[in-house]
Formats: C-alpha cells, structure tokens, sequence
C-alpha cells in the first residue's frame, strides 16, 4: 500500500508515486479513466474547442503549428503532449508555456482522491491532469497528442469538435496490429459522427474509409478536399480557399499542409498573413532542430521506417563532405528497417545504449548494420559506445567544417544529448 504524497509534496515526489501505484505502463482501456473523469466533470471542456490529433509521425508538429497560428490571432491555447524531452511539464503547454509545477500537484492531488480505488496508469493520471488544468484555464482551443493509436487511448474519453490524422504507417506493433489497416483502425476511433476528421496520410487504407463513411464523420483527405505543392522558397495550399506564396517551413511540410487545412477548417475567419507568419516560425523541439552550425548538428526523435524516410529524405538535401550519424534506438523498435534506411546516406556511425532498460544496446544495433552491410554492400565507419557522451565525444574529435552530423533515434536519445555539453568543435564555436 503507498501513501499519498502530502499536500506540499514535490512534482518529483508525485511523478515517484504515480510510477509506483500502477505498475504497468501502458494499459489500454477507457473504462477506468472514463470513471475518474466523469467524477471530475472532465469530459466536457464547456466552450473550448477541442482537437485531438491522432498520427504514426506528426503530431507534434502539426500541433506546434497550429498552436503558433492561433497565438499569433490572440487566441489562449492548449496543448496536451507527450513524451516529455527534458522535463515532465513539457506534457502541458498553455499559450506556448509550460505548466508550472504547483499546477501538476494540485491537478494529481484533486485526480489522486476523485479516483477512490480505481487504479490508473502514469499515462491516464498525465491525461487526467492535462484535462483538469484545462478546464481551470477555460481555454479558447486545447489540442490534444493522441499517446498510443487513438480508439483506447486516454485522450479518446473526450469528443473532440475536429480529429486529425496526420499519418499511419507501422509502430507500436505489440498495441496496434502489425498492418497499415490495423493501425489506421486504432487511428481512425477518434473521429466523431457528423464532426470534421482532417486526414493527412495519402494514403488512406480503404478500412479506414468505410468506416467514417458508416460513422458518418466527414472526412477532409489530402489529395482530394485539400491539396499541397512547393517550388524554391515557397509552397501553395488549395483547400476550402487558395492560399500561395507561402513560406517553406522550419518543420516538415506535409504537416503544414495538414495544420493548414484544420485551421481554414476551425478559424475560417483567419488571415492569409497570420497562417503564414504562423506555420513559418513554429518550432518543435528534436524535429530537424538545429544546434550548432558549423559543423551542423542535427536533432530528431525519428523511431520508426516511416520516420526514418522522411529523415533520409532531408539529409539528402544537405551537401555534406561527410555524414555522420549518433544513433540510439529502443529494442521494441524496428531498428533494422530504420537503420537500413539511411545506410547509403552515412559515412560514419556511432551507435550508442540509452540510458533505460528499453534500450537496444550500441553493440546490438552495430551488429544489425555489420548484416546490412553484407547483404547490400554498402559501406562505412561504424563503432558502438555505452553511453550517448562517449558517442558524441568520438565524432566531436572528427568533425571538421563541411560535415553534418545527424543525432536519432529515439526521445531518449536526444534527451540524452541535451543533458551533454557539446564542447567546442574544431572551430571554436560553442555548441
């Protein structure tokens, strides 16, 4: 039996005994925080608008955008998000700031004595937080990131005014079923009948179809209510209205193109000149992010094949004398497929264990490759390391100007190299 935390108990001290009460991480299932929401008058947010965002890659970028539009029209706005990188208020942001820690210890503390007997995970007990600092705030939009699929996850308690599917392609097998139609089912449990669902994915398993068509949601589809070209600097939307000229963005560009078609849908009433100002400038933590220059250092969280193609895809772009790659991948992951993806692209290979129990070993994901190498041919420098800090410490020795080094894998393994001092490189910058 575990005591509460007291009233003036630390963040830490909470997080500490969520993780000690429910021992399983992950468990599907809407019935128990159905229960403990409905006794905190939870699943009604009164007048704010709602946006659940369902995705296999996306999410989080298509969020960021949209959260940035709405800011820049004077709107308050909520996101729920998840994993955290750094810290665990990450989870709620509000107006582009995370929440403090007092806000987190009065939502558990209030969630903690609402749920009586009924056990809930560390997930469920984050959602239920969100949601209670929500509500507090009365909040013109909240958008919340789908955790796992969508259909059980603890978000789908909530009807949400629109639905968003960014992308479906394979991840979380064990959770979702090991087919694109399987996961885009889990996905598709988070439209609502007669409310807006925008669909990013082209393409669309015909499951999928047919089953908001018998739902009768009302399905936005790029490639059909929504289209999207780029061209130099600049790209065009064609949705319920033309928009052109509008610079390329930071993140990736099916994403804006979704968050685009959600805004027209949600705010018509928006300007052509804040939807731009918006999408160009939003930013998102380890996607693409840039953190030194010379050489450029590369941060993403890309985890999985469909990741990893788009990830390859960008890194061609960069004229680079050479490529390096910090890599660091959880052992449930398709570790194979991603490395095999951007093998033709690396010229030198660090890979490295994570610091969790979920972490495939730098010698396990070397091995992979040393049988990449032997089926295709493709060559290149490779060595594994314990540690993140001793990855990065044998490229930093190598860089020189005109590499890029490209540091993926996993959440954890950007983490694990912002918690690092870059040092200085070559050059005398500092990272």
């Amino acid at each position: 039996m575990f005591n509460a935390p007291a009233q003036d108990a630390s963040l830490e001290t909470w997080l500490d005994y969520l993780l000690a009460i429910h021992p399983t991480e992950i468990e599907m299932g809407l019935g128990r925080v159905s229960q403990v929401a409905d006794r905190l008058g939870l699943r009604d947010l009164g007048t704010t608008k709602v946006i659940t965002v369902a995705g296999t890659n996306g999410k989080g970028t298509t969020c960021a955008m949209v959260e940035q539009v709405l800011l820049l029209a004077g709107e308050s706005v909520g996101v729920y998000s998840s994993p955290h990188m750094l810290k665990y208020n990450e989870r709620v942001r509000i107006d582009g700031k995370d929440v403090d820690d007092g806000r987190f210890v009065q939502a558990f503390d209030a969630i903690n004595q609402a749920r009586g007997d009924i056990s809930l995970s560390y997930f469920e007990f984050a959602t239920l937080a969100g949601l209670y600092i929500f509500k507090a705030a009365k909040l013109d939009t909240v958008l919340l990131e789908v955790g796992l699929g969508g259909r059980l996850d603890a978000i789908n308690i909530i009807d949400a005014d629109i639905a968003v599917i960014t992308s479906i392609d394979l991840d979380h097998q064990e959770y979702l079923g090991d087919t694109r139609e399987s996961v885009g089912m889990e996905k598709a449990g988070i439209l609502r009948a007669n409310k807006p669902g925008v669909i990013g994915e082209p393409d669309l398993p015909a499951c999928v179809i047919q089953y908001a068509n018998d739902l009768g949601a009302v399905l936005h589809r790029v490639g059909h209510e929504f289209s999207y070209s780029s061209e130099a600097d600049f790209w065009q939307f064609s949705g319920l209205q033309p928009m052109s000229d509008i610079p390329l963005p930071a993140l990736p560009l099916p994403n804006a193109a979704t968050a685009l078609a959600l805004l027209e849908l949600g705010w018509p009433q928006l300007s052509a000149d804040i939807i731009r100002e918006g999408i160009q400038g939003a930013r998102l933590t380890g996607r693409l992010e840039v953190v030194a220059e010379q050489p450029l250092v590369l941060l993403d969280v890309a985890h999985n094949p469909h990741a990893a193609r788009y990830l390859a895809k960008q890194l061609e772009k960069h004229q680079a004398k050479r490529l390096f790659a910090l890599c660091g991948m959880l052992k449930d992951k398709d570790c194979r497929q991603v490395i095999e993806t951007l093998a033709p692209l690396v010229d030198v290979w660090a890979f490295t264990s994570l610091q969790t129990e979920r972490s495939a070993s730098g010698e396990a994901l070397n091995k992979i490759f040393v049988r990449q190498v032997q089926h295709t041919g493709v060559s290149a420098d490779a060595k594994h390391f314990d540690s993140v800090e001793s990855a990065w410490g044998a490229i930093a020795a190598e860089i020189c100007q005109g590499d890029v080094v490209i540091v993926f894998g996993s959440f954890y393994t950007v983490a694990e190299f912002k918690n690092i001092e870059l040092g200085v490189i070559n050059h005398g910058y500092k990272g």
